[in-house]
């Protein structure tokens, strides 16, 4: 009896898989077609500054201050030195020195490299420093940079509409990230054909994954009301930022590796809105390296399975409501459900293989080819269809054909998901939740050293 409960189970368990998987990207694919276009606003009304944390960030931090000073002169510009090793420091203070507008937030060992929210919390101190007692902390906006991030030129104006910070009820805003190099030719200079043409597929798909088939998953969240806050391209209202830091004793959370959308979920917990804006965007380098990418997703992924610890929050909380509830879990539970698969998959094929009748069961299943070339069709389609999408969006002048196989592409690189999910889970149970910095493209790699050094 248990047996057979228990290999029913086991066949059950890809079809519900696979038809929530298929119900989330129905939803998705909806809200992104179907999506407003968001009203500018007055970026005058808000006082703005950009959080920059930084390790080791000589190699784009100068570019991205004066960027950032250039685009959006009314805006103040605070870099959070996280104890660098390289000139990052000095090359902020020289900033600093010639303009009123640059402050550097400077962090030493051993109270440094704790992790990007702690750096964060440190900038967020220094300006609540820097207000004036009577400032109007409800016109305050936060916006969070990587080193590297680009903000487009309209960011302020389109955050400041009605779909963003001209709602009082909205606390964060999230705009749509993408991969400014997707259009390199040479990812890899100094390396051959193939590795450059790999290179350029991986930083594609990257840019995929973040401009339709994210901006989808977002722009549903903002319908069942559990949008997520990113790591870049972040707004936030100060107001909001105090009242977390009222109830958690900061707005980012120590040790959290995703800090970005634990942040989100205080927002909403507190009583404030997040909502993600896909009309304008914030840029920054995809990783041609895919040692890179799975050392980020890992982090990524381990951060999810982190954010388990909400769920009875999430559920008792009366400003979620009951679909955004789903969503959340839904959303909690990815890293599980990709190492569920990948337990059942290895028990299945493992049955398979000490069956003395394989054989029977191989032939059986060829009799019935339309059930597994279905399930094929409706596992690969929804990422295939997202091709065509981001290539009217994106490339336009690319062909129909090329869009396609951009979304083939994008089902392949969707199976690096179960790898950094088994990964994130073996990091928990050894107890490591170290933060891991990714590389910049542009820094050098010395021979012998890490790719991603863990503080």
């Amino acid at each position: 009896m248990h047996a057979t409960a228990g290999s029913l189970a086991l066949f059950v368990f890809p079809f519900v898989l696979l038809l929530c998987f298929l119900l989330y990207w129905a939803g998705a694919r909806h809200a992104y077609q179907t999506r407003p276009v968001a009203a500018a606003g007055d970026p005058d009304a808000y006082d703005w500054h950009f959080f920059v944390p930084c390790r080791d960030e000589e190699t784009v931090v100068g570019t991205t201050v004066s960027r950032l000073r250039g685009d959006f002169p009314a805006g103040h510009v605070w870099v959070i030195d996280d104890d660098s090793d390289d000139a990052t420091g000095a090359i902020v203070t020289a900033h600093a020195e010639a303009d009123p507008y640059v402050h550097l937030v400077q962090r030493r060992r051993p109270h440094a490299r704790t992790g990007k929210g702690a750096a964060l919390n440190s900038a967020y101190d220094a300006l609540d420093k820097f207000l004036p007692t009577d400032a109007d902390r409800s016109r305050v906006i936060a916006c969070v940079l990587d080193a590297d991030g680009r903000l487009a030129p309209d960011a302020l104006t389109t955050v400041s509409g009605p779909a963003g910070f001209g709602d009082p009820q909205t606390g964060g805003v999230q705009v749509t990230v993408r991969m400014r190099n997707a259009d390199d030719r040479t990812p890899l200079p100094g390396h051959g054909r193939l590795r450059n043409a790999l290179a350029r597929l991986l930083v594609r798909v990257q840019d995929m994954e973040f401009t339709v088939s994210n901006t989808g998953m977002q722009l549903l969240r903002n319908r069942t009301g559990s949008a997520g806050l990113g790591g870049n391209g972040q707004f936030t209202r100060l107001a909001a930022l105090d009242r977390i830091a009222a109830a958690e004793r900061r707005p980012w959370q120590r040790g959290a590796l995703l800090e970005d959308y634990e942040l989100g979920l205080h927002m909403i917990l507190s009583g404030y809105q997040v909502r993600h804006i896909a009309d304008t965007w914030v840029s920054q380098e995809g990783l041609p390296h895919l040692r890179r990418l799975l050392t980020q997703r890992t982090r990524w992924a381990q951060g999810n399975l982190q954010c388990v610890r909400y769920a009875p929050r999430v559920i008792a909380s009366r400003h979620f409501r009951a679909r955004g509830v789903l969503e959340t879990l839904y959303t909690f539970l990815q890293p599980v459900a990709h190492l569920v698969s990948l337990v059942v998959t290895g028990v299945l094929l493992g049955l398979l293989l000490v069956d003395e009748d394989r054989a029977a069961v191989l032939e059986q299943t060829a009799d019935i080819w339309p059930l597994p070339a279905g399930l094929a069709i409706l596992s690969i389609g929804p990422f295939v269809l997202w091709g065509p999408v981001y290539r009217r969006m994106r490339t336009a002048g690319r062909s129909r054909l090329t869009g396609l196989l951009w979304g083939l592409a994008l089902w392949l690189y969707a199976y690096h998901l179960f790898l950094v999910s088994a990964r994130a889970f073996v990091r928990l149970l050894r107890g490591r939740t170290g933060w891991a910095k990714t590389r910049r493209n542009a820094e050098p790699v010395t021979a012998g050293t890490a790719v991603a050094i863990e503080h």
